[in-house]
């Protein structure tokens, strides 16, 4: 890494599809391949956080089942047993480098307050500064569907507003989105998406064959995450040497801008999501991944969502909503909905659904959301 890195701190996705072969097996080249990048980046003092998927596949080709188990049964198992493979074999690779590694088992349920929030990220935040690379997953052993990530997709984006990271690279098997069907020889790489692009039409909705998400899932994630201000990469993780290239491009991007000048980039192709310029806060960071916690919901008149969709700094008060549909306390995440039902965004509740209900078309009367802590999708 001779160039600049213009990030100080980066969270790696990899997935399940880049770390095994067809047969479910893990493919250690590839690891290893990866590990050397990553020590590469350390070594240039770039700050790494390895979100990695691969415990369940790796499972799957240790062990037969004496039985048929379902979808549930099947995960616990194979994760139980794959999750040492793996960080055993992390442990392996980077401690040719003199990396110490630690590993970061984490579930849904566990980061929907802030108080278990704030934990993970003090957890993290101590072994970066005593030179640890954190390796999260999902704690797949303990985790049923309806608590679940969607993916490990999720998992990194909320890693990375946590860890207050510059830029995400999710490593995928494609080398980022296309205009239509990645098989198809037409198919055209979009190398960067801007906040105001619409991908509706290219997104395909099939998932990987290892993994739980899909090209799908990782444009939703990368949206909110650049949105927050975070670089988002999509590219392959198959490549040869991706994340050096990835950090040498980004580097001369950084050059040319404050130059205005032309360097020559490297032929590596990826997409790139434009990080949104306007700050957002931590806590923020933390309730626009949240909404799946989500206790109650909000319904808000036209008016409100009017001024909730200008950009504008705006509370939810009372005098704007039209119903309020769950139970939940103070502090709980509660979901915004306009008022031909799509949703607006999410917030802390200031008060309890009584309170809400009680108070709902008053003038008069303190936020149900403050600003402060309602993020608008």
């Amino acid at each position: 890494m001779e160039h600049f890195s213009p990030f100080a701190r980066i969270v790696v996705k990899v997935g399940s599809n880049v770390l095994t072969r067809p047969d479910g097996t893990l493919d250690v080249t590839r690891m290893s391949a990866l590990v050397d990048q990553v020590a590469d980046l350390r070594r240039a003092g770039i700050e790494v956080v390895l979100v990695s998927s691969g415990a369940v596949a790796s499972g799957r080709s240790e062990i037969r089942p004496l039985r048929r188990l379902d979808s549930v049964d099947q995960r616990q198992l194979f994760s139980a047993v794959g999750q040492a493979k793996l960080i055993n074999r992390y442990y392996e690779l980077f401690r040719e480098h003199d990396i110490p590694v630690g590993q970061v088992l984490t579930t849904k349920e566990s980061l929907a307050t802030r108080r278990d929030y704030l934990n993970q990220r003090n957890c993290m935040t101590v072994m970066l500064e005593n030179g640890v690379l954190p390796i999260v997953n999902e704690n797949d052993t303990i985790s049923v569907s309806e608590l679940m990530f969607t993916d490990n997709d999720e998992l990194s984006g909320l890693v990375a507003a946590m860890m207050d990271a510059q830029a995400l690279i999710i490593l995928s098997n494609v080398d980022g989105i296309y205009d239509g069907p990645p098989s198809d020889p037409a198919s055209r790489l979009i190398p960067e998406v801007c906040p105001c692009n619409d991908l509706s039409g290219y997104i395909q909705a099939s998932r990987s064959s290892f993994g739980r998400g899909g090209m799908l899932t990782k444009t939703g994630i990368a949206r909110r995450v650049a949105d927050e201000g975070i670089t988002v990469i999509i590219a392959n993780g198959r490549r040869d040497h991706v994340l050096t290239e990835i950090l040498r491009n980004e580097a001369l991007r950084m050059t040319d801008e404050e130059s205005s000048t032309e360097a020559t980039h490297s032929s590596l192709s990826y997409t790139r999501f434009v990080p949104s310029s306007r700050p957002v806060s931590g806590i923020k960071k933390w309730i626009a991944h949240s909404g799946g916690f989500a206790k109650g919901v909000l319904h808000v008149n036209r008016q409100t969502t009017e001024v909730l969709l200008s950009d504008k700094p705006a509370s939810i008060l009372p005098v704007g909503l039209t119903a309020v549909d769950g139970d939940f306390e103070k502090d709980d995440i509660v979901r915004i909905v306009g008022p031909d039902g799509q949703s607006l965004g999410v917030g802390k509740a200031n008060g309890p659904s009584a309170e809400a209900r009680e108070q709902m078309g008053k003038h008069g009367q303190k936020p149900i959301v403050h600003y402060d802590y309602l993020y608008i999708e």
